[in-house]
């Protein structure tokens, strides 16, 4: 797969996702639009995980001071 930009990929996952909605498609062309949208959703998460993984927040100390720390999602299978 050449290399897509995010933006461009979620643009064409919504337009397969239109096409599979409408069922104007043959079988054939179904699955084939389908097996593209897969490869692009892993593309997508790979994307997001680059991006999570440089996302800081910046910390404000009782000091005054901010501190950069790493982002952390919390689980939620977590409670």
């Amino acid at each position: 797969m050449a290399e897509k930009k995010f933006e461009e990929a979620m643009e064409r996952l919504e337009e397969i996702v239109q096409s599979l909605e409408s069922s104007d498609l043959s079988l054939e062309d179904s699955l084939e639009i389908f097996e593209e949208g897969v490869k692009l959703i892993s593309f997508c998460s790979k994307k997001l995980e680059e991006a999570e993984q440089k996302v800081t927040l910046l910390v404000k100390e009782s000091d005054g001071k901010y501190t950069q720390q790493p982002f952390e999602m919390e689980s939620k299978d977590e409670t």
